[in-house]
């Protein structure tokens, strides 16, 4: 169940699935003096455009699973299926230029700048220079960082958000239709990482890859996944599903035990920021005269008024007192206005008014330009709804086993299934 609303013009995603879908076939993974297979038998479809996430305790598997996609680690028994290709007839090397890969803190090349860590893939393709230098700088631009200034910076001048930007920039650089990505998070602080799950949501809503992500926290497998996979030892399955239904109904224990507490709570996780009703703001721009700007604040009834740069992004959030008080409005931005993206959770929402003297927040879109305000009643009222549909929705599963075999039909029914 997509919960993507289409009808947002100012976040509406691409009309056509980049992503190929995924097809694991009696897949198991034996490694030698081992009594146990590190994966057993594992059958799963993963929808083409879709993000699934693979998560578990520790050990059980998902790493080796994921790897296995791209033959990072070769599989001892079973068949895997890219698209309409079967991946162990690939050479290898071939196969891994078709299928970006993101692991925990970018994994850069600290002797090689940016641009140059990015231009990777495309340089083994054999693309002219002009064609790399704009698709680095296009690709900069998808993750929030301004070409000119970062182009030329390596990796020990960057912070670690940073850093995993270009790791994320770098694997989308050939333009792949899959995307595998390992803890990809795990090495940044809670802030940081919320920001990056938020941009990671706004890159998919545009570029609608297949999205493969392991994982060790049930919250941001929640927040990020359309499907997300619960594995016990052994890769064994014991659900996948919708975020939605694992919530509502866990198969078995050892989910409830994997979700652990407050799974009322994770249910804010479930509506993005994107699918509710902004509260519309008074725009201004830095150098404008204050007292115009409070007479247009004041005529609509608002308390306060959104100062935003030349590419719409918003840097100040000045009340009626604060434009009283001034005489042109600035261009230093605010570090602490509270922001979220589109992409966000209302969990996450919450979490960012909670701490603003407005009681609301900013809310950005594509390459993080200014669409509106969401209040605490937009977000209570989200819920409310969101609980109604989340207890009516119906879906029809992909196949998630390690009991059995499906033929495999190229191109079906894992493009189809779960849109």
């Amino acid at each position: 169940m997509s919960r993507i609303d289409p009808t947002r013009p100012s976040s509406s995603p691409s009309d056509e699935v980049s992503g190929r879908s995924i097809t694991l076939d009696q897949v198991t993974k034996r490694y030698p003096g081992q009594a146990r297979p590190a994966v057993d038998g594992i059958t799963l479809e993963i929808p083409a455009g879709k993000i699934v996430m693979l998560v578990g305790p520790s050990g059980c598997g998902k790493t080796t699973t994921l790897k296995m996609i791209n033959r990072l680690i070769e599989p001892t028994e079973g068949r895997i299926v890219l698209g309409d290709d079967d991946v162990t007839a690939i050479d290898g090397d071939d196969l891994r230029r078709r299928i970006g890969y993101v692991i925990q803190a970018g994994g850069l090349f600290p002797h090689m700048s940016v641009a140059a860590n990015i231009a990777i893939v495309p340089k083994m393709l054999g693309w002219s220079k002009e064609r790399i230098a704009a698709r680095v700088d296009e690709l900069l631009e998808l993750v929030s960082l301004d070409p000119a200034t970062y182009r030329d910076r390596y990796p020990r001048e960057l912070s670690g958000g940073q850093q995993q930007r270009v790791g994320v920039a770098r694997a989308l650089a050939a333009d792949p239709p899959v995307l595998l990505m390992d803890e990809p998070f795990g090495a940044v602080d809670p802030i940081t990482r919320q920001r990056l799950q938020d941009e990671l949501i706004n890159i998919q809503h545009e570029l609608q890859k297949t999205i493969v992500i392991v994982t060790h926290d049930f919250d941001e497998a929640v927040k990020l996944g359309d499907w997300i996979v619960i594995f016990s030892e052994g890769a064994r399955i014991v659900q996948y599903d919708t975020p939605e239904r694992i919530l509502a109904e866990p198969a078995n224990e050892f989910v409830e035990n994997f979700i652990g507490s407050g799974a009322g709570l994770k249910q804010l996780t479930l509506t993005r920021v994107r699918d509710v009703d902004l509260a519309e703001a008074v725009v201004a721009r830095s150098g404008e005269d204050a007292a115009d700007v409070l007479s247009r604040v004041e005529a609509a009834g608002h308390g306060h008024a959104v100062v935003v740069d030349e590419r719409e992004r918003p840097i100040s959030w000045p009340s009626r007192r604060q434009l009283g008080r001034l005489d042109v409005l600035g261009s230093t931005p605010d570090a602490d206005l509270p922001v979220i993206g589109s992409g966000a959770t209302l969990n996450d929402a919450l979490d960012t008014m909670l701490v603003s003297s407005a009681g609301a927040a900013l809310v950005t879109g594509r390459r993080d330009a200014f669409i509106g305000v969401i209040t605490v009643e937009v977000v209570m009222e989200a819920i409310t709804r969101a609980r109604a549909s989340a207890a009516e929705a119906q879906h029809d599963a992909p196949v998630g086993t390690n009991t059995g075999s499906f033929d495999v039909v190229p191109g079906a029914p894992a493009d189809e299934g779960a849109a």
